[in-house]
């Protein structure tokens, strides 16, 4: 196979020496070319002049932002995408059963290839920007933007970094209480009025060091979208939540939150614009979203 190694060096796992024994044991069976993303979308750019070239697939070392913008750039292709965990949480790895050690994982790959097991899964799209497995829509956004902020500080901070943001993030919105946005399905109907909107097209939602965060366990890459909505951000409702969701995992039927499946297409509307986020980038903030469901639409490697 034709495979391009798509490495970002500053991702919080990728070290010189990971790099190359990936790249040689992927060598010993497949012609490799290596890349390294230099800036923000960078990765879009590598990922859609490879399928343009025929390469058959895409390995990905790096985060989740990393992946997300390669799967952007190979979607509706017939070039495959195949992840190896390089960030720091590698939500998208985890969810399809890799370890979180990329050496590790590469060995899982090549098995995968050597099968080859590879499938087309479904995306979400938000205003033509794919994501993998959420879009984050109000608080956590703003988390994200405050993580990003920080610059070199992700890279080494990991978590407590996440943990800290979100402390203050909430401080700074607990109280308000007028829902800044409406949810609306495809003929638009009125689904909620939130204060965060979680859109999930996987699950867990994110990680916890080792615990997963699921919000509604059984979903797949193959089913429609799913909304998680929050019409409060009072700790009194957040923390039943998120206790479940570390715990039994399924929120579906909890006070103070709703879960709306199998959606397609949706609507989000805010005013004054509210932040969002996929796969834990930050994109910046817009009075309307359009969020649909885009079918069978990227071929990925699955361990």
């Amino acid at each position: 196979m034709r495979v391009l190694l798509l490495v970002n060096s500053a991702a919080s796992s990728v070290t010189g020496r990971r790099r190359v024994v990936i790249q040689k044991a992927l060598s010993a069976d497949h012609d490799v070319t290596l890349a390294e993303t230099a800036r923000r979308g960078h990765a879009t750019r590598l990922a859609r002049s490879a399928a343009s070239e025929g390469t058959d697939v895409v390995v990905v070392l790096g985060g989740d932002g990393t992946l997300n913008e390669a799967a952007n750039g190979l979607a509706g292709t017939d070039t495959a995408l195949a992840a190896l965990p390089g960030g720091s949480t590698n939500v998208f790895a985890r969810i399809i059963g890799l370890p979180d050690d990329p050496i590790e994982a590469a060995g899982q790959l090549l098995d995968a290839l050597d099968r080859g097991a590879i499938t087309r899964i479904g995306l979400g799209a938000v205003d033509g920007r794919y994501f993998l497995f959420h879009c984050g829509i109000g608080f956590d956004a703003a988390v994200v933007e405050q993580v990003e902020s920080r610059g070199p500080w992700k890279r080494w901070a990991g978590h407590p970094l996440f943990i800290y943001a979100t402390i203050t993030t909430w401080l700074r919105r607990a109280q308000r209480r007028r829902p800044p946005m409406r949810v609306l399905d495809a003929d638009g109907t009125a689904l909620a009025e939130s204060l965060f909107t979680i859109v999930l097209n996987a699950n867990p939602y994110t990680y916890l060091g080792s615990r997963s965060f699921d919000l509604t366990p059984g979903i797949r890459l193959d089913q429609p979208l799913v909304a998680v909505t929050f019409p409060s951000l009072a700790v009194h409702r957040l923390v039943p939540v998120a206790l479940r969701a570390l715990g039994d995992g399924d929120v579906r039927g909890m006070p103070h939150t709703a879960v709306h499946e199998g959606l397609r297409d949706m609507t989000v509307t805010a005013d004054p614009p509210v932040e969002y986020q996929v796969d834990g980038d930050h994109l910046g903030a817009a009075p309307r979203l359009r969020i649909r469901w885009a079918p069978e639409a990227l071929r990925l490697v699955l361990p």
